[in-house]
């Protein structure tokens, strides 16, 4: 795997995330294109501020070598950055409308 494909499969982990949230959580869903849009944008920013910690797509591949537990925990953050990206643009959204 190369560090580009890691970061595809990590958006696309946002995606999902983002998208399940809100299949569960009516309260924090904007349908499918929104939710798809608030995972992205969630997903990057999670792995682009707490990827500094060693667990970004280059570090995962450092070496040639793949390191598994790193890329578990680039997968949960991107997970996290989803559904968070997905709460937080839907609390903007109600602040904004009120």
């Amino acid at each position: 795997m190369t560090g580009t494909l890691i970061s595809l499969i990590s958006i696309f982990i946002g995606i999902i995330a983002a998208n399940v949230y809100g299949a569960f959580r009516h309260k924090y869903t904007f349908g499918f294109t929104g939710n798809t849009l608030a995972g992205v944008f969630g997903s990057i920013f999670f792995i682009k501020t707490f990827g500094r910690l060693g667990f970004d797509p280059w570090s995962i591949m450092a070496d040639g070598t793949f390191h598994s537990t790193l890329f578990i925990v680039n997968c949960i953050t991107s997970a996290l950055g989803g559904i968070l990206g997905l709460i937080l643009a839907k609390t903007l959204y109600k602040k904004l409308n009120a």
